[in-house]
């Protein structure tokens, strides 16, 4: 799911781009013209390309708060599955976990020793 995600946004990303090139494409072209009021044309489309894009970033986030609170109850799911199977697995199998738990400190305390 979170790889869709990031092509959804990948993808508006790419669109927002176009868009600002496009609009500083015609940018160029009226300061090219260099006509007495280009400066005034041109910060308008300049401040008209950045309110359409802040305006889509905007309207962008429910849905991206929705897609964010999926994921975290997915996360909080599978955490939940997890946390359940080790328990079960520590009541079956308790000298398999601890040993499992000296190595996994051991491993911590080579890497935190090599800083």
């Amino acid at each position: 799911m979170l790889h869709s995600i990031q092509n959804v946004r990948t993808a508006d990303l790419d669109r927002l781009l176009g868009d600002l090139e496009q609009r500083l494409a015609r940018l160029n072209r009226l300061a090219a013209r260099a006509a007495p009021g280009a400066v005034d044309r041109v910060s308008d489309v300049i401040v008209s390309a950045l309110n359409d894009m802040a305006d889509r970033f905007r309207s962008s986030a429910p849905r991206a708060r929705r897609e964010v609170a999926a994921l975290s109850d997915d996360a909080l799911r599978l955490g939940n599955d997890a946390l359940r199977k080790l328990s079960r697995e520590a009541e079956q199998r308790p000298l398999l976990l601890l040993a499992v738990a000296v190595g996994v400190g051991a491993l911590a305390i080579g890497l935190l020793s090599r800083r």
